[in-house]
């Protein structure tokens, strides 16, 4: 077997026009084989010129200012919903963007309110009458007549967006005073298209050096309203809403294709909109159907055209990805060569890993080279540390990594920055030296998995594979679930509800995961309510599979019951409606195999209370003041685990590890290829003979790890951060 080349491939470097010699100096001290360009960047001709493949950023929809500003009714729009006013008499008078950021916004008057406008009661929850209300453009109103004293009123109103959400954060986070403000073209126009794609043309004409266009993203932003009260800037924001690709002219489109109409409360939804995180309506799936196949459809054309002029097309798995879906099936029929996705942590890797249909997966890491990072945190200046943030986002997404391969990563932002840290540019050195190793192991190999396959069931199924709505949303069950789920020794694949009730359970799969709270997407909301849901998951537990429920698992709320699945998780939730029912009494927790590594109580962040159990054979594992946090039930023969929340840590990691081999009923192959230290991991890589092992800990550690035979094992010494390659 050939020795990898660890000094030089297979990282992306940002350039930066002015800093020359420092680019093309860590071009060669991090092994690059590419320079792009970043936002706020651009390359000199000595630097397109020194050799190195060229990634050329594009955003296509923002890309043409001078053409938006001569044509305000091409840019993007969307619906706001108003802030409520409570009448104090029969007249109510609203003002539609107050509270919202006006340099976003401007309200569409032009296109009949009456059409597409409605205003709601949201007292009473009815729509108003159009002839009751009338809006008066130069003021920026609504005002409704025969209104009742005490209710509160909303409207639902179109607005386009003049001021990018992107260009806007970056505007306002990097200080970039009088540069202009980008405004984003809406594609559905067929005259923007010609001119898109006439821009697209002289734009790979004029960048002969370019090798990959890389597509920030392609033509719709995730959803992003701005507030005006700096206590609530941002008012709403979801990285999976498609709230951001309305306009009249797409939905005259969908009701011709559809044949039915749409209305704003289909997307405004009282206020919620439609996050990700909130189970959709059938009527919101076709919507997303729709646009999807227009994404595609124009998103070929700019392909095709790339591929004429000799270069290749990536698009990057953020900003405008509405409508890319890279977990799509039909996510291939784009014909992009390569998925770009920024990472901070480890199911992020996984997420970029997982999209079918592109030949190069490459992450973008963090630290973005700003002064500061995503929350206004100092990163390149003053009171910053960018090593110790590379080495901890690298740490989280290192247990990705050695689970999944990826084919290149790289940097992004203002190389400038990094001058006056060393430190940084020594650690990177080494990340990149560790990333080829890695990348190596998986050529030709696939690590070791457990012996059973583990589904994880939500309303979005394989669309939203690893990803509940953009980053990490800390205190979000699933959100934590899955980080721990993308560094473990198991196959993962995620399941609908519709693929459920179509296909039943996969035979492959032998843990089913739910984790969520009642009404979300990933517990699963108003698809709890289908009886045959209950009856598919039933009958597949009581014949041997295993069930892992987390916080409020199949709940949708009944008579006398919560959780649809209490039977066969031998306990259910009391939200105060049974004060008068008995609860039977738990025995003491007692030593299972699920808790051997705990030490002491488990913390789960936020768990959820007033959990009873069903009878004798349930037994609690942990609780507290009577409401039981980990919990196990037989039911035929198959068994469920109970818990009642969690939090991404080491500890419940190996927790989580440990209930999903005793849901599988295989417990006596836990210890294979696996470490001792709950803070160590390790991936064994069979027809290599690599066993990798890595330190997730800051601080050095010893561990010992058991081979396949389950009794050999090796002992093992690790440096804080560190990594241990063995030769097996």
């Amino acid at each position: 077997m050939s020795t990898p080349d660890l000094t030089k491939g297979d990282f992306t470097l940002p350039g930066e026009a002015g800093y020359e010699a420092l680019t093309l100096r860590l071009a060669k001290r991090w092994g690059a084989d590419t320079i792009r360009d970043s936002d706020g960047t651009q390359l000199s001709p000595k630097i397109t010129r020194a050799g190195y493949h060229i990634y050329s950023t594009l955003c296509l929809v923002r890309s043409v200012n001078a053409w938006a500003k001569r044509n305000p009714d091409k840019l993007q729009q969307n619906f706001l919903m108003s802030f409520p006013v409570v009448a104090e008499q029969g007249t109510v008078t609203i003002e539609l963007l107050k509270g919202y950021f006006r340099e976003q916004f401007v309200v569409n008057f032009k296109d009949d309110p009456k059409q597409w406008w409605q205003v709601f009661d949201r007292t009473t929850g009815r729509e108003v009458q159009k002839r009751q209300w009338s809006g008066n453009a130069r003021r920026g109103t609504v005002t409704i007549r025969g209104a009742v004293p005490g209710h509160k009123y909303t409207v639902n109103f179109l607005t386009f967006r003049i001021w990018e959400e992107i260009s806007m954060y970056n505007h306002i986070t990097n200080h970039w005073g009088d540069r202009d403000h980008l405004a984003a073209v809406d594609p559905m126009h067929p005259g923007t298209r010609r001119m898109l794609l006439a821009f697209l043309a002289q734009w790979l004409k004029d960048h002969p050096d370019t090798s990959v266009v890389r597509f920030t993203s392609m033509f719709y932003n995730f959803t992003w309203f701005w507030g005006d009260d700096p206590n609530l800037r941002y008012i709403y924001s979801d990285w999976g809403d498609y709230a951001m690709t309305v306009s009249p002219r797409a939905l005259r489109r969908f009701a011709k294709k559809y044949g039915y109409r749409l209305t704003s409360e289909d997307f405004v939804n009282g206020g919620l909109y439609n996050s990700t995180h909130n189970a959709p309506s059938r009527r919101y799936r076709d919507y997303m159907d729709f646009i999807h196949d227009f994404v595609i459809g124009f998103g070929r054309q700019c392909v095709d055209l790339v591929h004429r002029h000799g270069k290749k097309a990536y698009v990057f798995y953020d900003d405008h990805w509405i409508g890319v879906e890279p977990n799509s099936p039909r996510f291939a029929e784009f014909g992009f060569d390569g998925l770009i996705k920024c990472v901070f942590n480890a199911f992020e890797v996984r997420l970029c890993a997982h999209a079918a249909g592109v030949k190069t997966h490459e992450l973008r890491l963090h630290p973005y080279l700003f002064p500061t990072g995503l929350k206004g945190e100092p990163t390149f200046k003053p009171g910053g540390n960018p090593t110790l943030d590379a080495k901890n986002f690298w740490i989280d997404a290192r247990r990705g990594l050695i689970r999944a391969p990826i084919d290149r990563i790289g940097l992004g932002g203002y190389l400038s920055l990094v001058e006056p840290w060393p430190d940084f540019v020594n650690y990177i050195g080494r990340l990149a030296r560790e990333f080829r190793l890695l990348k190596s192991f998986h050529r030709g190999d696939r690590p070791y998995v457990a012996p059973f396959k583990v589904a994880v069931l939500t309303a979005w199924g394989r669309l939203r594979s690893w990803i509940c709505s953009g980053h990490f949303t800390h205190g979000l069950e699933l959100n934590e679930l899955i980080e721990s789920l993308a560094g473990l020794p198991v196959a993962v694949e995620f399941l609908s509800f519709d693929d459920l009730r179509e296909k039943g359970v996969p035979a492959d799969v032998r843990v089913l995961v739910n984790c969520g709270r009642e009404g979300s997407a990933w517990s699963g909301g108003h698809y709890w309510a289908d009886p045959e849901i209950n009856r598919i998951l039933t009958r597949w537990v009581r014949k041997g599979g295993g069930f892992i429920g987390v916080a409020e698992p199949s709940a949708v709320p009944a008579p006398g019951q919560l959780f649809q699945l209490s039977h066969v998780l031998g306990l259910d939730r009391d939200r105060g409606e049974r004060i008068a029912n008995g609860k039977y009494q738990y025995a003491a927790p007692a030593p299972h195999f699920i808790t051997a590594d705990l030490a002491g109580a488990p913390d789960f962040g936020k768990d959820v209370d007033g959990i009873y159990t069903l009878g004798a054979g349930t037994r609690v594992l942990a609780g507290h003041d009577g409401s039981p946090r980990i919990a196990t039930h037989a039911f035929g023969r198959g068994r469920s685990v109970y818990l009642s929340g969690f939090k991404f840590t080491h500890e419940n990691t190996r927790l989580l590890h440990r209930a999903l081999f005793w849901a599988a009923a295989q417990e006596r192959t836990f210890p294979v290829w696996n470490c001792s230290n709950l803070r160590t991991e390790c991936a064994y890589f069979p027809r290599k003979g690599k066993l990798v092992v890595i330190n997730n800990a800051g601080t050095p550690q010893k561990t010992v790890v058991i081979l396949g035979n389950g009794r050999s094992r090796k002992r093992v010494r690790l440096a804080a951060h560190g990594i241990k390659i063995l030769d097996l």
